[in-house]
C-alpha cells in the first residue's frame, strides 16, 4: 500500500494540518486515555475509547504526513495510512490495532462482553504507546507542530 494507492481509491485526501488542530486532537486522546483507566467501567467501554484514543494519535500522524482519511472503511485505511506515516517500526503495532478494529466493530454493532479486562488494559496499553511514538515522529519530523 502507498499513499498514491489510497489517493487513488479514493480512501484519503490531502490535509494540511495545524498546531491548534493536532492539540484538540491531543486533548482528545489524553481524555480518553485517562477514561479508558477507569476500572468501574466496562472492559468492552474501557477497550473501546482505548480504541479511540489510539485511532486519534494516528489521525494526528496521518495529518501530519499530508492526508486525511476519508470514506467507508475509514478506520481500516487509518491503520494502513499509519504504517505509511511512520514507516516499518510500526507495523506490528498497526497490525494489532486493525485487529482491535474488528474486535471493536463486534462489540459496537453486535454483542455485549465481548472483550476481557485483559483485552482492555493491553488496548489502553498500546494506544499509549503508540501516542508516544507518534508524538516523538512529529517532534523529530515536524517540530513546529509538536
Amino acid at each position: 500500500m502507498s499513499w498514491k494507492q489510497l489517493l487513488g481509491d479514493g480512501r484519503v485526501e490531502a490535509h494540511q494540518t495545524s498546531k491548534q488542530e493536532l492539540d484538540d486532537l491531543r486533548a482528545a486522546v489524553a481524555r480518553n486515555l485517562t477514561d479508558a483507566s477507569i476500572a468501574a467501567l466496562s472492559a468492552d467501554n474501557r477497550f473501546g475509547i482505548a480504541y479511540e484514543a489510539a485511532l486519534l494519535s494516528a489521525k494526528m500522524a496521518i495529518t501530519c504526513a499530508g492526508y486525511r482519511v476519508k470514506g467507508l472503511g475509514a478506520h481500516q485505511a487509518t491503520f494502513q495510512a499509519l504504517k505509511l506515516a511512520l514507516g516499518s517500526g510500526v507495523h506490528r503495532t498497526a497490525g494489532y490495532l486493525d485487529r482491535c478494529r474488528r474486535k471493536r466493530n463486534d462489540l459496537t454493532y453486535d454483542a455485549a462482553g465481548v472483550v476481557s479486562d485483559q483485552d482492555a488494559e493491553e488496548l489502553r496499553e498500546a494506544a499509549t504507546e503508540i501516542h508516544r511514538q507518534v508524538e516523538a515522529w512529529i517532534a523529530k519530523h515536524h517540530p513546529k507542530l509538536a
